[in-house]
């Protein structure tokens, strides 16, 4: 069952995402548990964290290139859209470092929180589970998840036998939008067993290949055409755009992509142990540099004749095992290794114009404690080490090298009714840039306390006060160079200080017969928060842009509802309406952080049957006219999606076709967390056809 922990407080039950599959019953056994919030697993609607699960199901349906694209609609979750190849989510307007994305709890090491046109290199294709946890998760996963969490299982790793000794699935599709041809495949095979002993074998790849996608009129926006007729003269403007404005397509989108990965465990009754191998590889196209820029708006892409691509490799191999034997006071020790080696160039034309590199490791042990009563508890450490240098023309931060180790506990007092949760963490990290001679230390400590309580049946409602400190990211430090991408000469403050956040989160969920409902509310003050901020001068004809320490509030809520509404015949008919809102802004002189996304509303209706599901749903983005300098105001808009499944051989056969259609009204829409909103909105109307088979 996929409940979120989101309740709408709209009045209206209309249409379900594609991806928002039901369960025919709402209670409470049916809720997955979440292991990411915290290292004791709860329940989605005991959850004190606002936390949420999209199940395998779910994530096929989707089909999106990106981590970002595939987690868009989910309530208070935006991206970034660097074109479709580079989209990292955005949580409560939050991005970049502050937001984590895990594969199976460990880093996804590469440079994706460096800048928006990096890749994250967890690729979604193989996905098998996402858990998304809004709101700070620094106690548990460090500085980089003071925003939040996205944490991928993608399976490769064996942690029980497959049923019937071989499990696996294959999925294919075809899409119109950008003629794109995908196929993805996984199995899991019993090779040996011995006793109560047993060898799983885990198998899985993809592949992906699009053009450039179609989008419904010009890829300038009106705002950002009327500020450069502004800038340029009324008729010389109307002349660039009939000339040169791209129309009808998104220029460079286009994209290759190619993976794959193999493990195995051993696995026995008191838990597992395996190990894997993973690459991944593409070529991806980063919109935006060939548009001409508006004075005084910050916009990527104002500079470079070439068109830029991103060649992108990762190979990384990872550790992980579970040992649920008993010894002195630990119950559970749960532990996760993975070491990388990425790299990507910025080719600009057949010349390579920067390399990024980053070799690291990331490590995590965790101890579940005995249950003595009431109480139980947890506690673990974490250890990280980043290599990373950019070589070449748009070398904007110099080589740097980053340790970080971290301690933490948690422990909970728990009764039938009743669920308090403290945790603390202390973290140090140390970065260096070893070329301009500059070595910072900082020690960083949060701590957390919740309460939540079911005053009745199928009610629950649960209180977090937080205070968490996080340590500046190398960019923010020792950038000092050109980021043509974002079109800013980015200069970094290494005498930047800890970033401290307090807060109070809340979330109320309740199911009432046929109705599921569930609100969550956060309000967060920060102090020295690092901000990234124009100057009003020039450097090599780009706007400077300094990262500072500012104080800052973010405050908004999410909302959601599911409803069962009727049957008739075989279908099974239900509903869902979801709200989100974030107003964020600096404390100084009231002026907005940049790139908030705005008031969003999700509308849909879901009918479900053995043989077939029918799926549609509206969504509706307000304008987002409270900007920052800078920036140009979004204008709304109204995407509208529809989607049916059909399994001939019925529920149990494991075949079936999708057919859907997205942007169907082919609207021009334009996300306010982008930096490239304003010259590549999203994609227009689109019809995809999914097969997908289970064994």
């Amino acid at each position: 069952m996929h409940k979120k922990l989101l309740l709408s407080g709209a009045a209206a039950l209309a249409m379900s995402a594609p991806a928002y599959a039901q369960d025919e019953d709402h209670g409470h056994e049916d809720d997955e548990i979440i292991v990411t919030a915290s290292p004791i697993g709860h329940p989605e609607h005991e959850s004190i964290i606002p936390a949420s699960v999209l199940t395998e199901e779910e994530l096929a349906s989707r089909g999106e290139a990106s981590i970002g694209q595939l987690l868009r609609q989910e309530p208070g979750v935006s991206a970034t859209f660097f074109g479709p190849a580079a989209s990292r989510p955005v949580i409560r307007g939050l991005s970049g470092d502050r937001v984590s994305v895990l594969d199976a709890g460990i880093g996804s090491i590469d440079a994706s929180s460096v800048s928006d046109d990096h890749a994250v290199a967890v690729d979604p294709a193989m996905a098998k589970r996402i858990e998304i946890v809004r709101g700070a998760a620094t106690l548990y996963y460090g500085s980089s998840a003071a925003g939040g969490v996205v944490n991928v299982f993608d399976g490769r790793i064996p942690d029980a036998e497959p049923e019937g000794g071989l499990d696996g699935a294959l999925r294919t599709s075809l899409a119109t939008v950008d003629d794109s041809v995908e196929a993805a495949g996984g199995f899991d095979a019993l090779v040996a067993k011995a006793g109560d002993t047993s060898i799983v074998f885990h198998g899985e790849g993809y592949y992906r290949n699009t053009d450039d996608y179609d989008i419904p009129g010009f890829a300038e926006s009106e705002a950002f055409h009327a500020a450069a007729e502004a800038e340029e003269g009324d008729h010389e403007g109307e002349e660039h755009a009939e000339e040169e404005e791209a129309f009808g397509t998104a220029p460079n989108t286009a994209m290759q992509a190619k993976g794959g990965a193999v493990g195995g465990s051993v696995i026995f009754p008191d838990g597992y142990i395996g190990v894997s191998a993973k690459f991944a590889r593409s070529l991806y196209g980063v919109p935006g540099h060939q548009h001409h820029e508006a004075e005084g708006v910050m916009e990527a892409g104002g500079h470079g004749e070439e068109a830029v691509n991103i060649d992108l490799e990762q190979n990384r191999y990872d550790l992980m095992g579970e040992f649920n034997k008993p010894f002195l006071f630990v119950d559970t020790t749960k532990i996760r290794f993975g070491y990388a080696d990425y790299t990507h160039q910025e080719l600009e034309g057949d010349a390579v114009g920067t390399t990024f590199n980053n070799k690291g490791f990331e490590g995590r042990v965790e101890f579940l404690e005995k249950q003595y009563g009431n109480f139980r508890g947890a506690s673990g450490f974490q250890v990280k080490h980043r290599n990373f240098e950019a070589i070449g023309d748009e070398a904007f931060t110099p080589p740097n090298i980053t340790d970080q180790f971290g301690v933490f506990t948690m422990r909970e007092y728990e009764t039938d009714n009743w669920h308090v949760q403290v945790g603390g963490r202390y973290e140090h990290t140390k970065t260096e840039a070893d070329t301009v001679s500059l070595s910072r230390s900082f020690d960083a400590f949060s701590v957390s306390a919740g309460l939540g309580v079911e005053p009745a049946d199928n009610l629950f409602f649960g209180v977090n006060a937080l205070r968490t400190e996080r340590a500046p990211a190398p960019e923010e430090l020792f950038s000092n160079g050109p980021h043509l991408a974002t079109n800013a000469y980015e200069v970094g403050d290494p005498t930047l200080g800890i970033e401290t956040a307090r807060g109070v989160e809340t979330t109320l969920h309740g199911e009432f017969g046929r109705l599921s409902a569930t609100v969550n509310g956060f309000y967060t003050d920060y102090k020295d928060f690092v901000a990234l901020t124009p100057t009003g001068a020039e450097e090599e004809e780009i706007p400077v842009f300094t990262f500072g320490a500012h104080n800052a509030v973010f405050k908004g809520f999410e909302a959601q509802a599911d409803a069962d509404l009727f049957s008739l015949a075989d279908f099974d008919v239900s509903a869902r309406a979801q709200l989100d809102y974030v107003k964020a802004k600096f404390k100084n002189d009231g002026g907005a952080v940049p790139r908030i996304p705005p008031l969003r509303s999700i509308f849909g209706l879901e009918a479900t049957s053995p043989y077939v599901d029918l799926r549609g749903e509206v969504e509706i983005a307000a304008d987002q006219k409270h900007i920052a300098d800078y920036e140009l105001p979004t204008d709304g808009y109204t995407l509208v999606n529809l989607a049916a499944t059909f399994r001939p051989g019925g529920e149990d056969s494991g075949l079936s076709v999708q057919l859907r259609a997205d942007n169907v009204t082919n609207e021009e829409a334009r996300l306010a967390t982008s930096f490239l909103k304003d010259v590549a909105p999203l994609p227009g109307r689109s019809f995809k056809v999914t097969l997908r088979g289970e064994f």
